[in-house]
């Protein structure tokens, strides 16, 4: 940026300020006074003399340059133009991200020139010196991040508005009367941007589906997942693919795999699963050691390339899991029958068997196509209960049956023994600097009508971790198998933390009386895990989980292997769950692909492949957690008149959030509604102080709360703040 921009005298700095602006949009073309005269609209003898005056006046200033007579340009070593991302505020204000930069530049909503959210846009910086934050300009919206939106509309005479929940969508979109497409006043509806006029306040759309009424719970749902672009149900011609699809188990192909039919093998799932990824075999071999077999189902059998079932798959990328529904990968025959590992029958699967000792040592490994006999099944309760107990009788209370009854004495050897191997890979992987992530889940019961009558917490036990960690052992082999080659695959992969949120992380636990150790990388995860233990079951756990997990880097795939920092492998895969994963499909493909002596895959094609599926990861989770809050919206909207006990979980400059203890519902006390002292904001301390009475409200303090409103399309909560607890 020149630097004498600032010398720009105040009586012209208005027009200086728009001819510098059309200059920057087109930066290789040169203007004289007429054109930037008529772009501004202007045709009075004045106006065209301050702009010829302006334009002098800034190339003697070497702002500008005059190329040739009359005409100008920004000279080539003053244009500041960087491609990225915006990120919009809920004020109507944006910051721009870019690898090139920094730090992300702030774009005052002026600047905005119809950018929207997430947009890839090209924008010039400005101002870009020691003694002001740079700002910028967006010059170029060069790809809308989305242009589809759901809100609600707004049907006049001759058109529509319809206004998004989104706080982040900071204009209402105009549809034409031609455009509804019957929509109804106040309906939610799905709406597609397709133009946005130069001199108009809002974009121009469409109507394309209409999602019924708002606060209705299907509409709702649907609404979610319409916000993020995910389907709730499959085209007909992918479900009448998948029908025809042979899953017969046959003698032929049979021949092919490893027979592993006669080995004793079981699945342990949560009690209302209904697909099946993975099962475990045991036997104890001759020489005293350990085969364990880590099975899931060979979905790349059944779901080929190129065909249509492998491209809706691809697009999906994940099944979605919310409140009330699983939206899965795969259509039902697959995911819930032919792919599933379900007891009693026999199944393809694509297996990892390991030899290990007593010591849970690595003596041997295999991997490859077989086939299984699922012998049993357990829900995670009820291998809990024998590795709790040492019984071999599942009583009725814990039971998938409902009755009592006893399980092999075969069935319980193994667990009890997969359970004393599965705790000492987990200590070897602590030991290693591992981060162990317990979060507790919110989950809600529902009744034949999808509403919430309680709230209860998921919390991973023996049985759970048995599980993880035979998965885990799974995932890094057949990641190392192929790493090692030097060749092509899927890794999973998790960057080390970034170091200033570890630094805001510190800022918040020192006030509980906790700190975090920066000497080395080790001695972080060693303090991070010390953190997480010692806050278990403590009120400001879930508050330091939330923050020491924003502190960690995301985890994603890519061709490109640096390791998994929090689980501390150095390699790390997808491999385990193909019925609900489009990654850990690819992985099945590249490593048969690599046993049967193929050469290393396109790099390039598969990168992007693991962008599209970070991405749709990332949309997923977005949209069960906007079906969780507004479950618990759902929730609290019975439970007006109750008073709660919560924990500050956030202070910001327009009031504190509280998470109820009891259910961890969250919502917003507007500091301006607090009447018993005037409150003012301590940045530093994360925390409210009353001028008058010197009472403080920060971060950890138990408070009462009722609610004041609970808002079903917004999915926010806000409080009426009671009292503190003594």
């Amino acid at each position: 940026m020149p630097r004498n921009r600032k010398n720009l005298g105040k009586k012209n700095k208005t027009f200086s300020e728009k001819i510098f602006k059309i200059l920057s949009k087109s930066p290789n073309k040169p203007f004289n006074y007429k054109q930037i005269a008529a772009i501004l609209e202007l045709d009075d003898t004045k106006s065209r003399n301050e702009i010829i005056k302006d334009l002098k006046i800034l190339a003697s200033q070497k702002v500008i340059t005059e190329v040739e007579p009359g005409k100008y340009l920004i000279p080539s070593d003053h244009q500041e133009y960087y491609e990225g991302t915006i990120d919009m505020t809920t004020r109507k204000t944006a910051y721009f991200i870019c690898d090139e930069l920094e730090d992300d530049v702030f774009i005052p909503f002026i600047n905005l020139n119809h950018a929207l959210h997430g947009d890839r846009v090209k924008v010039y910086v400005y101002n870009k010196r020691a003694s002001r934050k740079p700002e910028a300009e967006v010059v170029e919206i060069l790809e809308r991040a989305k242009m589809e939106f759901v809100g609600v509309v707004d049907v006049q005479k001759n058109f529509g508005f319809v206004t998004t929940a989104n706080p982040k969508m900071y204009t209402d979109i105009f549809i034409p009367k031609n455009k509804l497409n019957e929509a109804q006043h106040g309906d939610v509806v799905l709406v597609r941007l397709e133009d946005w006029p130069k001199k108009a306040d809002s974009p121009f759309g469409s109507v394309i589906k209409v999602l019924g009424k708002p606060g209705e719970h299907d509409t709702e749902i649907h609404a979610i997942l319409a916000e993020y672009g995910l389907p709730y149900d499959f085209p007909i011609e992918v479900e009448a693919f998948a029908n025809k699809i042979d899953t017969s188990i046959t003698a032929d192909e049979i021949a092919k795999r490893r027979d592993m039919r006669g080995i004793l093998t079981f699945t342990i799932d949560p009690r209302d699963a209904k697909d099946f990824d993975d099962a475990l075999s045991f036997q104890v071999l001759d020489n005293g050691n350990y085969e364990i077999g880590i099975h899931i189902a060979d979905v790349s059998h059944y779901v080929k390339e190129g065909t249509i079932l492998d491209e809706e798959a691809y697009k999906r990328a994940t099944s979605v899991y919310l409140v009330d529904r699983v939206v899965p990968m795969l259509p039902e025959v697959l995911s819930n029958f032919a792919c599933s590992l379900r007891p009693h029958e026999e199944k393809y699967t694509f297996s990892a068997v390991f030899e290990l000792n007593t010591k849970a040592e690595l003596v041997n490994q295999w991997f490859g196509r077989t086939v299984i006999y699922s012998d049993q099944r357990f829900a995670y309760e009820e291998a809990q209960h024998i590795i709790e107990t040492k019984s071999d009788i599942i009583p009725a209370k814990t039971s998938l049956t409902g009755k009592d009854y006893q399980v092999p004495a075969p069935i319980v050897d193994a667990v009890l023994t997969l359970h004393e191997l599965a705790k000492i890979l987990r200590q070897k992987r602590m030991a290693a600097g591992a981060i162990s992530f317990d979060k507790v889940e919110v989950k809600f019961n529902l009744d034949e009508n999808d509403e919430p009558t309680g709230v209860y917490f998921k919390v991973s036990k023996e049985a759970n971790f048995l599980i993880e960690e035979f998965m885990l052992l799974a995932n890094r082999k057949v990641a190392e198998f192929i790493g090692k080659q030097k060749k092509t695959f899927i890794y999973r992969i998790h960057d080390e933390p970034n170091e200033d949120k570890l630094i805001g992380l510190q800022s918040v636990i020192s006030k509980f009386g906790y700190s975090i150790n920066f000497k080395t990388k080790q001695t972080i995860s060693k303090s991070l895990n010390d953190l997480l233990a010692e806050v278990n079951g403590r009120k400001e756990q879930n508050l330091v989980d939330t923050l020491a997990i924003r502190a960690m880097s995301k985890a994603r795939y890519s061709t490109e292997n640096i390791g998994h920092y929090g689980l501390a492998f150095d390699y790390y895969s997808h491999f385990t769950s193909p019925i609900r994963r489009y990654p850990d499909v690819m992985a099945h493909r590249l490593l048969q692909h690599y046993l049967d002596g193929g050469k290393s895959a396109d790099e390039e094609a598969f990168e992007e492949k693991c962008e599209h599926s970070t991405d749709m990861e990332i949309l997923a989770a977005n949209a069960e957690r906007d079906s969780v809050k507004y479950m618990q919206v759902k929730y609290m909207k019975d439970h007006m008149d109750q008073e709660f006990l919560g924990v500050i979980s956030g202070v910001t400059e327009w009031g504190i959030y509280v998470e109820i203890i009891e259910n961890k519902c969250e919502g917003m006390v507007r500091i301006r509604d607090i009447k018993e002292d005037y409150y003012v904001f301590d940045e530093k301390q994360y925390a409210y102080i009353g001028e008058q009475y010197k009472g403080m409200l920060q971060l950890g303090d138990e408070v009462f709360v009722k609610v004041k409103n609970a808002d079903l399309v917004k999915k926010q909560l806000d409080f009426t703040y009671l009292r503190k607890k003594e």
